[in-house]
Order: structure tokens, then sequence, then C-alpha cells
């Protein structure tokens, strides 16, 4: 796979091209025996802790300033997130859209508008 890829955006790209993406990566390196649902929960969550220290010791005013943030930093440490989680499907056989479905289905029963 080239170093360069295209650079799709949201409206353009599935999640199942995603997923596929991080299914190539990490079978080009032979990683798949370290990504486990316990290492990548605990990778997830790691990468999740480096997004929030983007916001650590912030007003709620100054954080919600788009043009006071490190959006390189920001997009970089989401990505990670997203990353893992889309791993972590792919090693535990999860379709995030149904699951995410579902899930909306019951936070529309316990939030109701």
């Amino acid at each position: 796979m080239p170093d360069k890829l295209p650079i799709p955006n949201d409206r353009q790209t599935t999640v199942w091209e995603l997923r596929e993406l991080m299914r190539q990566f990490v079978a080009e390196r032979r990683w798949e025996h370290f990504h486990n649902g316990k290492n990548l929960a605990m990778s997830l969550a790691i990468e999740a802790g480096e997004l929030m220290e983007h916001f650590q010791w912030q007003t709620t005013q100054e954080a919600c300033q788009a043009d006071q943030l490190d959006r390189a930093g920001i997009c970089d440490e989401l990505a990670d997130v997203v990353c893992y989680a889309l791993s972590l499907a792919n090693s535990l056989d999860i379709d995030l859209a149904q699951a995410i479905t579902a899930k909306m289905v019951k936070n529309r029963q316990k939030y109701p508008a």
C-alpha cells in the first residue's frame, strides 16, 4: 500500500471502507495477535485520554473557541480513538452500523425528545 492515500471525506467513505483500511494496516504489520478485545479496549482508553489532554485546564468557554484549539493535534488523537474502535470492531466482529443503530433506539427510549 502506498504511503500517500487519497484523502476522502465522510460523505464519500463507508464505515466498511475504514474498517478495511485498518484491517489492511494491521495485517501488513502482522499485528493481529496483539489486536484482541483487552488490548484494543485499553488502547482506545489511552487514546481517549490523550484527546482529553487537549482540553485539560481549559474553561468550557475556552474549549468552545475553535480558533484557540490545536485542531491538528485533536484530529490526530480523535483519529487514533476511531482507529482503535474500528480495530476493536474488526477483532470482535461487531457490525458498527447495527450496534450504533440499536444503541440509538435504546437512547431514544431512555431520553425522549
